[in-house]
């Protein structure tokens, strides 16, 4: 298969992949961002054209990263098929996972086989988006016809991968949210917890962080539901009783929240086989009633 790769935005996820496959051996032929600074910057990287416009970029590339913002992405295809940067059997990719393959439709109808690869994995910044991007899991949705050229990019970037339908992408992303942007909530409001016994904010999160750690360590080794812990996963009711009157008393606007956690964490516990029907009824209906008594718990079936 022919190598030769065009990137169309060198933001973070762009610099990332244009580097990595350069590293491969992948010659990158073009690159184009609307901020020439970056334009040059990745060019310099990888030893490629810096281009003045994403159609030069396209050109010459046999397979065509569209890195942009999500936002961006569907204009940037559609300019790129208008000016006739796009050619039949290319093979166009964008990376978003809350977008489909759809958003390159334009380019399709110019006879490309388009495609979305979307890693499992958040990147704050290109230096670290280059050390995780490898090991990663991704999403690989659009035309079949490109994805063995999608398999090979992917473990070229060192990752695994697996098929999704197009209909189900923001199902997916909705999932990929919960756990990384959500997670970031969730350790917000514990610090928010501590924050308002004294602790110091920063304090707070690097007591936390262990904690968090040896979480996420025991759900890699053992999963979901067993790796759940707690009051919880014990059926130890006064204890909650205790969170939730001393949060009445101190932090009554956090304890809406700390229900609704509460409620969908019975679930949980009650998959792992820890607590029974009966104590579990007992701890939904003392959330439900924190929650107004209208909410509803969510079966846990994994």
């Amino acid at each position: 298969m022919n190598k030769k790769v065009g990137i169309v935005g060198a933001g973070v996820v762009g610099t990332a992949v244009a580097v990595i496959l350069f590293q491969k051996g992948w010659e990158i032929t073009g690159v184009y961002d609307i901020r020439p600074e970056s334009t040059i910057n990745l060019a310099e990287k990888v030893s490629a054209r810096p281009q003045i416009t994403p159609q030069d970029a396209a050109k010459a590339a046999d397979i065509l990263f569209i890195t942009t913002s999500d936002s961006a992405i569907e204009e940037v295809a559609g300019q790129i098929a208008w000016e006739g940067g796009i050619q039949p059997g290319q093979v166009v990719v964008h990376m978003s996972g809350a977008l489909s393959s759809d958003v390159l439709s334009r380019d399709r109808a110019c006879g490309a086989v388009v495609l979305s690869v979307h890693p499992l994995q958040s990147f704050a910044n290109e230096e670290r988006a280059v050390q995780n991007l490898p090991g990663s899991v991704f999403s690989i949705e659009g035309d079949e016809e490109g994805y063995p050229v999608a398999q090979a990019i992917v473990e070229a970037l060192g990752g695994e991968y697996f098929f999704i339908d197009q209909k189900a992408k923001p199902l997916y992303h909705a999932s990929a949210c919960v756990v990384s942007n959500y997670l970031v909530t969730v350790i917000g409001f514990g610090a928010k917890l501590m924050e308002s016994v004294g602790i110091p904010r920063q304090s707070a999160i690097k007591a936390l962080l262990p904690l968090i750690e040896g979480t996420v360590s025991n759900i890699a080794a053992i999963g979901v539901p067993s790796a759940l812990t707690g009051p919880i996963a014990r059926g130890d009711q006064s204890t909650v009783e205790k969170h939730l009157e001393v949060m009445h008393e101190m932090t009554p606007h956090m304890v809406e929240l700390y229900a609704m956690l509460g409620l969908h964490t019975v679930e949980v516990a009650e998959a792992k086989g820890t607590i029974d029907d009966q104590t579990g009824q007992v701890l939904v209906e003392l959330f439900r009633k924190e929650l107004g008594h209208q909410a509803v718990a969510i079966p846990y079936t994994g």
